[in-house]
């Protein structure tokens, strides 16, 4: 049996995406009944097959947009170590077994495309993407998700048990592999990810602060433009839990604070998201978490990738994107007190990074 393919989305969410494939994205994400009734099958289908892989090192990337997560994701999923979840899987993405029955996992291939960022990144049906964060969305959204914010949660034991098994359903093929995730929103939850998964490892990136404070402003104003801005893009970013940026944004809260000023004016704004994160992940990321610097990792690959290959247990092999800084040009901060902070900051996670 073959249902609709798999889509992609190109320039934008809402233009890669054709009337049925909207119709099918609206069923299986629009709401949580579906995606509920999805996984309770999908579980039953796996239980005779699957095993514990709670021991197992599997491996979560998570930080603040813009600091290099992605080229991790993939660097890491193309040593062939991992199983993550692919466009392929959606858009039943909590149904992985069923659905790739169903679908007959759709087209071998569909042509690459560059992904809504416009940061030269080519995406295909096979691309590790940050799927993750539908379960967390359907079974506890309403612990983390406000209407202007995003908090700090802790997930019930049930929940931690619920995905673990969610876990060990998409490796229920791919039973050499461990689990790789990118999910940015996982910053609000590591303890949680490290009591699921005790033997997990957790990579923090982080980049020079207003580098990536004008990544994220350059961003927003991207996707808040008419070209990118949607009904269905809004309703796509939103049942994805991508709130970074754009005109669905919910910055982070962890001490009941916001961000002050406009978004889209300019750097501060974002300076001050990311000194919440960072200072946030200082204070509660678990034993596990390894900080990542973005710049140390492109100016030193040779030193700092064999090392953190070997905090994965995984060979040291080249890492197959080019890891290089992008170039853009040094946003200004009109507040020099915030720069101040940030710098601090930023000094405190390089001495702890690798």
């Amino acid at each position: 049996m073959s249902l609709a393919a798999p889509s992609l989305p190109g320039d934008s969410a809402a233009s890669g995406y054709g009337l049925g494939a909207r119709l099918l994205h609206h069923l299986a994400l629009g709401g949580t009944a579906v995606a509920e009734a999805s996984f309770d099958i999908d579980q039953a289908f796996a239980a005779a097959h699957r095993r514990d892989r709670t021991h197992d090192r599997h491996v979560f990337v998570a930080g603040l947009a813009r600091a290099g997560t992605t080229i991790l994701l993939r660097c890491l999923h193309r040593t062939g170590a991992f199983r993550s979840l692919t466009y392929r899987d959606m858009p039943f993405v909590l149904a992985p077994n069923l659905w790739s029955r169903l679908s007959g996992r759709g087209p071998r291939s569909i042509a690459a495309r560059e992904r809504a960022h416009g940061d030269g990144l080519l995406v295909d049906l096979d691309s590790p993407e940050a799927l993750e964060e539908v379960f967390w969305r359907v079974f506890c959204g309403r612990d983390y998700l406000c209407g202007d914010r995003l908090v700090p949660m802790t997930a019930a034991p049930e929940i931690r048990e619920k995905f673990a098994r969610y876990v060990g359903a998409l490796l229920q093929e791919a039973p050499d592999k461990r689990y790789l995730s990118k999910n940015n929103n996982n910053v609000l939850r590591l303890p949680s990810i490290a009591a699921a998964f005790p033997q997990a490892v957790i990579l923090v990136p982080f980049r020079e602060p207003l580098a990536q404070a004008g990544s994220l402003f350059r961003q927003h104003r991207r996707f808040c433009s008419p070209e990118h801005d949607g009904a269905f893009t809004r309703r796509y970013m939103g049942w994805l839990g991508h709130h970074e940026f754009g005109p669905g944004h919910r910055p982070f809260d962890f001490d009941g604070s916001l961000p002050q000023g406009d978004p889209t004016a300019g750097a501060d704004y974002w300076l001050q998201q990311w000194i919440a994160v960072y200072r946030f992940l200082l204070k509660a990321a678990p034993p596990q978490a390894v900080f990542v610097s973005y710049e140390r990792l492109c100016a030193e690959t040779g030193l700092v990738w064999p090392t953190l290959c070997d905090r994965m247990a995984l060979p040291a092999l080249e890492p197959t994107e080019a890891l290089r800084l992008p170039q853009q040009p040094r946003p200004l901060c009109t507040d020099t007190a915030l720069q101040e902070e940030a710098d601090a900051l930023h000094a405190r996670l390089l001495a702890r990074a690798l």
